[in-house]
């Protein structure tokens, strides 16, 4: 893969992959606002990347059931100082 600095793609493929995706959501982008949704997701590809590039080890094994907390659920964080 070649990079185009930070991004792993570059703007153009940026620019079709935010217009197809748009239109497959039926999203409309402001022409104001395409600029910073485009780099926007030039960025997040690029963290996307480097965290795929980071190898996982045998301790980073997922569990076998994922139960989410509600809102109720979280433990409260203690905020006495210390």
């Amino acid at each position: 893969m070649q990079r185009h600095g930070y991004f792993p793609i570059g703007r153009p493929e940026a620019e079709a992959f935010v217009d197809a995706a748009a239109g497959a959501l039926s999203l409309a982008i402001g022409a104001e606002h395409r600029d910073g949704v485009v780099g926007a997701f030039q960025t997040l590809v690029g963290l996307a990347a480097e965290l795929a590039a980071q190898p996982l080890r045998p301790e980073d094994e997922a569990a076998m059931t994922f139960a989410p907390l509600g809102p109720g659920d979280a433990p409260l964080p203690d905020r006495r100082r210390r």
